[in-house]
């Protein structure tokens, strides 16, 4: 080998130089294109549509709706004639707060006996609750669910409602 030859073969040519800065600053740029891709996360939990149809409006109680579907994290606040299950889609983007993209409640009521009375899927849509299906063993709904007085009265509270006279 001549001298050329091996001074090429220890320093390497510019070209080579160029090709490799080419390449980790293709690699940088891919590293950082994917740390600021957004990750979506769930939380809670809410039965399948199929798991749900399953439940039979006047026939099932407590221990069956257990069976087929599982207890729920939330049951009513005053007194335990509702389960609901409750689940919400977060997307994480960089330093950026969180922001809730998506959240649906499901609400299986019962009677004072434990049969189920009514299946209910709500939905998160521009603040207001909005009912996605409704099972009901009565076809006509006189009163108006226990979730949806809950979220109705938000906002209707006043500060001299609270005050003695």
């Amino acid at each position: 080998m001549g001298l050329a030859g091996r001074e090429r073969h220890k320093g390497g040519s510019p070209t080579g130089l160029r090709r490799m800065v080419r390449w980790l600053g293709a690699g940088a740029l891919a590293v950082t294109l994917l740390a600021c891709a957004p990750v979506f996360r769930n939380h809670g939990y809410i039965p399948a549509e199929p798991d749900l149809a399953a439940i039979e409006v006047g026939r099932d109680t407590r221990d069956t709706v257990a069976e087929k579907i599982g207890r729920p994290s939330a049951s009513g606040l005053l007194n335990d004639v509702g389960w609901f299950y409750v689940q919400s889609r977060w997307k994480h983007y960089g330093a950026k707060a969180p922001q809730e993209i998506d959240r649906q409640v499901v609400s299986i009521t019962f009677t004072d006996a434990g049969v189920v009375q009514n299946v209910e899927r709500f939905g998160l849509e521009d603040g207001r609750v909005i009912t996605l299906s409704r099972r009901v063993t009565d076809t006509n709904i006189e009163g108006v669910s226990f979730l949806r007085q809950i979220m109705g009265s938000i906002g209707r509270l006043r500060a001299e409602d609270l005050l003695d006279d």
